[in-house]
Formats: structure tokens, C-alpha cells, sequence
């Protein structure tokens, strides 16, 4: 029974005042007959092909085929700079459809938001019509993806960021179905925290467009580290996967088995300024383009980055066995 409905039954009263929100929408992904599973991880790509992204797709494509991916997940700023503009918008085929165009990459993209996308029509993106351009897309605020092997939680992280509502800058934000802000964040991370709890998948994976920990650009993102962190380990999260800083980059936590994994370097990377470099926990930090892969079984994980030239710079691994973590 779900954290929601558990809460209906209980105090129907508190719960039709509070106006909590449901549970997270699930979508099944089937892993492969030897129930292994295995899928790529890219952030930050929508450029029409501009700043290597073309080149990135090409790899992704390559290393698809090789390792049969299942499908393939999209950290946020899926189009840039202002995100869409409408369902009609060319931009979507001419950065998304007309790009990655490998077979191996014809599988199901499951996608979340990010802070450029809130820029322009965010609902857009969201919409089915899109889905009936690209039967590949599928994007929502925050969802569930039950992959038997593992269950991965997307979470919407762009309106936890309080500066995009007090400086926005130059820049108009599409708030439709945000506000209010806070009712907003705790709803989500009520449902986040619910999935967690009742989740018996072996590997426990979130992923949002804003890092937690980061040496890049944006550094870390404050109000995750305040908010979502400590639910991520007090559920025995594996690994939390993002975007926004335009590399890729593998930190451990100090205090936790979580692993922070950046993939956002579909496009335009290269920023040259890198936060503590000496940091700890810090494994791995790649300033340029290229993408991540992960594959997992019963007892291994084993992550990959690769650059714009499909090398491999970084692959890392962790064994489980009887729920206990330990790493190489």
C-alpha cells in the first residue's frame, strides 16, 4: 500500500485539507532476459547539433550497440538556450529527433527538466503531442522508472533553487504548476522520500538536472544538499545523477555509499573554472563533451565516461551483495 494512500485511509480529513499530493506516475522498463540492464546518461544537449553535439550522439550511438542499451536518460536542458517554445517548436526534432539518430538510440528517452527548459514553454515538453512527433520522448516533472533490477526516481530539482525566484535576472521563468513554491517542494519530497521507503530494487537511483556535489561551474546546489540528501541516505540511494554543470564528473560521498555522477556535457562544455579540485571524495572531472553508460547486474554496477572521441576516461565499480555496498 502506498505512503498516500496510507495517509488517506488513516486521516481522510487532514488529508483532503492538506491537499497532498499523489504518488509519483510509474513506468515499467523491462531489463534484458539475463536480468542485467544497461542504458546511457546524457545533460545538457540541445544545441541543433552546435558545440559537438552531433559528434557526443555519434559516440552515444557507437557505444549503444555495444552494450544493447535499454534505454537512455536526459538530465534536463534539453533545449537551449530558452528551452521550447511551444509543442510546434522546430527545435525539438531539429536537436532531438534529427540528431540521434543511431538505432541503437532509438529506445525510450525518459527526460526531466531543467533550469533552461523552465525558461521557455516548460508544459511543452511535458506534452504527448511531442510523444507523437518522437515516439521515443517521454518527459514529466518528476516520475518512476521501475527497471525490475532497479528503480530510478526522476525529480524535478529546478524549483527547489530559491535564485531563480528572487534573481531571475534577465530571464522568465514558466512557474505554471509550481507555485506555491514550497507546497510544491514538500509535496515532491514526500513522494520521493514514500518511493524510497516501499522500494525493494536492488539499485536505488535518482536523478535530477542540479547537482548535489559538483567542483564544476555551478558548484553544489545548496537547497539539494539540504533537502533531498539526507532522504537519498536514509533510503540507501546508490547513486544521484545529473546535469547542469557542463562535464562529467564522479565524486563519492564521505559520509555515505552515495555516488554523485554528473553527466552534462551533450554540447557546449569547456567553462575552464573548476570549484576545489583537491576536494574529497572527488574521483574523476572531465571539463569537456561526452556522456556516461551504466550497466548493472544482480552484484555489479560499473560506470563508464567517454569524451567526444567515444575513449573511455573514467569507469568505475560497485559490488552488492545482501543489500551491503562496497565499491573498487
Amino acid at each position: 500500500m502506498g505512503c498516500d494512500r496510507w495517509v488517506m485511509l488513516v486521516i481522510p480529513i487532514i488529508y483532503a485539507l492538506s491537499n497532498v499530493s499523489g504518488e509519483l506516475k510509474r513506468f515499467e522498463q523491462p531489463s534484458k532476459g539475463d536480468g542485467s540492464l544497461s542504458f546511457l546518461v546524457i545533460g545538457d544537449w540541445g544545441r541543433r547539433g552546435a558545440f559537438n553535439q552531433s559528434q557526443v550522439a555519434s559516440q552515444m550511438g557507437k557505444m549503444g550497440e555495444k552494450l544493447d542499451i535499454d534505454f537512455v536518460v536526459s538530465t534536463g536542458d534539453n533545449f537551449y538556450d530558452n528551452g521550447l517554445r511551444s509543442v510546434h517548436d522546430l527545435a525539438f526534432e531539429e536537436s532531438f529527433t534529427n540528431i540521434y539518430t543511431a538505432n541503437s538510440l532509438q529506445k525510450q528517452w525518459y527526460s526531466v527538466l531543467g533550469n533552461h527548459d523552465y525558461r521557455g514553454d516548460a508544459e511543452a515538453q511535458l506534452s504527448p503531442l511531442l510523444t507523437k512527433i518522437d515516439t521515443r520522448w517521454l518527459c514529466l516533472r518528476s516520475f518512476i522508472v521501475n527497471a525490475e533490477l532497479a528503480e530510478i526516481i526522476f525529480v524535478d530539482t529546478t524549483p527547489f533553487v530559491k535564485s531563480y525566484f528572487q534573481d531571475p535576472e534577465d530571464h522568465i521563468y514558466d512557474w505554471r504548476g509550481i507555485n506555491p513554491r514550497k507546497h510544491y517542494i514538500a509535496n515532491l519530497l514526500k513522494d520521493v522520500e514514500c518511493a524510497l521507503r516501499e522500494s525493494n530494487a536492488k539499485w536505488k537511483i535518482v536523478v535530477g538536472h542540479h547537482a548535489i556535489k559538483s567542483v564544476g561551474h555551478h558548484g553544489d546546489t545548496k537547497e539539494l544538499a539540504t533537502h533531498l540528501l539526507p532522504i537519498l541516505k536514509a533510503n540507501n540511494v546508490d547513486f544521484y545523477m545529473n546535469g547542469h554543470d557542463h562535464c562529467l564528473e564522479h565524486i563519492s560521498d564521505t559520509e555515505s555509499p552515495i555516488q554523485f555522477l554528473t553527466s552534462g556535457a551533450g554540447s557546449k562544455a569547456w567553462r575552464g573554472d573548476v570549484k576545489q579540485l583537491n576536494r574529497e571524495g572527488l574521483k574523476f572531472f572531465y571539463d569537456g563533451q561526452g556522456f556516461m553508460s551504466v550497466q548493472l547486474t544482480q552484484s555489479n554496477a560499473e560506470i563508464a565516461f567517454y569524451d567526444v572521441d567515444g575513449k573511455i576516461l573514467h569507469r568505475w565499480n560497485a559490488f552488492k551483495q545482501f543489500g551491503d555496498h562496497s565499491s573498487i
